[in-house]
């Protein structure tokens, strides 16, 4: 299964990188406010799924800009779903694509009841391919990943986004990132999530947080950095954030400085999990 995926990461990544050499002809269109999606990002799901359906058209999908399908009928129904569901985001870092800063990757995960079991983060611009399965470890480019050994905030590099697409998160997001400011050694924040969580089980950074995640911007990173012995969980700690809008992930001991931290603070409610969440995952 990982290899189909990463066949369908790399169809995908040749798309990418041959857009932005030219990207002033690339047509954009804006989904919502400060949320753009591209011609690139809807070719590169269409052919990570085309090529996914041929191995597995039995299978569903849960992507950005498609939402949920299957591949053998393309309607869903939703209690009722696909056993296997492939969690996709295209083109995750948009908006840096747009913008030519190289700071964007594909992610493709596979869900099988609600558990994340195989994961590729491919970074066309750097040839960098992120890849794990449940159990077997976590890669790049065939080198072993490990978290950092990093073993308190103080000190710590931490990466982060801002909730620019829920403005309700704005508020509590900053009180946020005003408390961890003062204890960590930097915070980063480059526009891609898939890619901040792959560093994560990388070992460069020592922990990732954001509000206003969807479940396509975490999924794969999230297995790469529990293959790495990283843990990932929401805000208070727990394994349910793939619908929770709000996740927290790092080394054993500094994620569980920032749970500590960050489950003092009060969040907006969420509806993710009642509005996309496929039954039985």
């Amino acid at each position: 299964m990982l290899n189909i995926a990463v066949k369908a990461a790399r169809k995908a990544g040749t798309l990418i990188n041959r857009a932005s050499l030219d990207i002033d002809r690339v047509r954009i269109s804006q989904k919502d406010e400060n949320d753009f999606v591209t011609e690139v990002d809807e070719a590169c799901e269409r052919v990570i799924i085309e090529t996914l359906v041929q191995a597995f058209p039995g299978h569903g999908f849960l992507g950005e800009e498609s939402g949920l399908t299957s591949g053998a009928t393309g309607e869903v129904n939703q209690n009722n779903p696909p056993e296997f569901i492939w969690v996709i985001d295209p083109l995750d870092g948009t908006t840096n694509f747009i913008h030519g800063m190289p700071v964007y990757a594909v992610s493709i995960a596979l869900m099988h009841k609600g558990q994340i079991t195989q994961a590729v983060v491919f970074d066309p611009s750097r040839n960098d391919l992120f890849i794990a399965s449940k159990g077997k470890g976590a890669f790049l480019n065939d080198r072993r990943l490990r978290v950092s050994r990093q073993d308190r905030i103080e000190g710590a590099l931490i990466g982060t986004g801002f909730p620019f697409k829920r403005l309700e998160h704005m508020d509590p997001y900053l009180a946020i990132f005003k408390e961890i400011s003062s204890k960590a050694a930097g915070l980063r924040r480059p526009g891609a999530a898939a890619i901040d969580l792959a560093y994560v089980a990388a070992g460069r950074y020592d922990a990732f947080f954001e509000l206003g995640l969807m479940p396509w911007d975490a999924a794969a990173g999230s297995l790469l950095i529990t293959e790495a012995g990283g843990f990932v969980g929401n805000f208070q700690g727990d394994s349910d954030y793939l619908f929770a809008e709000n996740i927290v992930a790092g080394s054993p001991k500094v994620f569980a400085q920032m749970v500590n931290l960050l489950s003092s603070h009060k969040l907006p409610a969420s509806d993710l999990a009642q509005r996309l969440r496929p039954a039985g995952h």
